[in-house]
């Protein structure tokens, strides 16, 4: 349990910072799940900070999940 709760806080980070690095510097076009988002919109840069500090969050949090 320990191992999935880290590969997905990974997994949000990476795609948190892949969406970051697309809207600022037009970047990572193909990793990017967030832009292909109808519902977000507008606030793409908002979702990837969210998705960043989630993941870190949960890669945090699975250093207490027991085996």
């Amino acid at each position: 349990m320990k191992k999935l709760c880290e590969t997905a806080g990974f997994l949000l980070f990476v795609q948190g910072a892949a969406g970051l690095l697309h809207a600022w510097f037009d970047w990572f076009r193909f990793l990017s799940v967030v832009r292909r988002l109808p519902l977000i919109g507008d606030h793409t840069v908002f979702a990837c900070i969210v998705l960043v500090v989630t993941g870190i969050a949960v890669m945090i949090a699975s250093d207490s999940v027991r085996e």
